[in-house]
């Protein structure tokens, strides 16, 4: 065999080969993106991909939903005290780190993800680039959480904003996640404070989510809530949605 021909046979072994991991990753993901282990194997093969660290971002980015979240928290002011907001399932995505570095109002934005391994890369590239908040009292954190356990983590009526990128609709379209995502919805609105509100992007139609979310977001006795629905606008060829939540505890 020439050389040439080796070469090419060498390249196609590799394209091959590349093409099952890709298909593995993406098979794993639409059946199993309610598992850990899951999650920790695309954090780590995303990484390997690249030489630096860059930000992956699920449906888009800050800038693409920063006029939903940012109104959002000037109205759940109160005095000095930080606002304290959840970018739940956060990854390895900037939302977080926009919302501390954009926020006139003090915050304490907490970056919560399943992944040990998304949670440490955010860490790491935190750490080698300094980010300034806007207001000098905001504190920004990223922790290892599993969503299914907010109550263990969060005392109730403390969140003031809970953020949920694509976590939702990753739970719902898993094999085995539509009960957790139920779970997950209660144990949100249960943390979050009479004033706050989970916002869910997803691009998952309001004829479906609604109906969902005001059947799952109901406790007989004990819990109502909001639910109302933005547009956020069309990417790829896909309508992207902001569903709002707010807890009404009966009393």
């Amino acid at each position: 065999m020439s050389p040439l021909a080796k070469s090419l046979t060498m390249s196609g072994r590799r394209i091959a080969a590349a093409w099952i991991r890709h298909h593995s990753v993406t098979t794993d993901l639409i059946e199993n993106m309610d598992k850990k282990a899951t999650w920790d194997r695309f954090y780590a093969e995303n990484r390997n991909r690249t030489t630096t660290f860059k930000n992956f971002e699920w449906f888009f980015g800050f800038d693409a939903i920063r006029d939903f979240i940012m109104p959002s928290l000037q109205t759940k002011s109160h005095g000095d005290a930080l606002l304290h907001v959840l970018d739940m399932g956060c990854g390895t995505s900037a939302i977080g780190p926009c919302i501390y570095r954009h926020s006139h109002l003090p915050v304490r934005v907490t970056c919560a993800d399943i992944s040990p391994i998304a949670v440490r890369q955010m860490l790491e590239h935190i750490q080698a680039n300094t980010i300034q908040p806007h207001n000098a009292s905001s504190q920004l954190e990223f922790v290892e959480l599993d969503c299914m356990e907010l109550q263990t983590h969060y005392v109730c009526r403390s969140v003031d904003l809970i953020v949920d990128k694509g976590t939702t609709d990753a739970l719902l379209r898993s094999k085995e996640g539509k009960g957790k995502a139920g779970l997950v919805l209660k144990q949100c609105l249960k943390v979050l404070r009479s004033s706050g509100s989970l916002l869910q992007f997803s691009d998952e139609d309001p004829d479906a989510r609604l109906l969902w979310l005001e059947t799952e977001a109901q406790e007989a006795g004990v819990m109502s809530s909001d639910v109302s629905v933005q547009e956020v606008g069309e990417l790829r060829g896909m309508t992207y949605y902001c569903y709002q939540v707010t807890p009404r505890p009966i009393v």
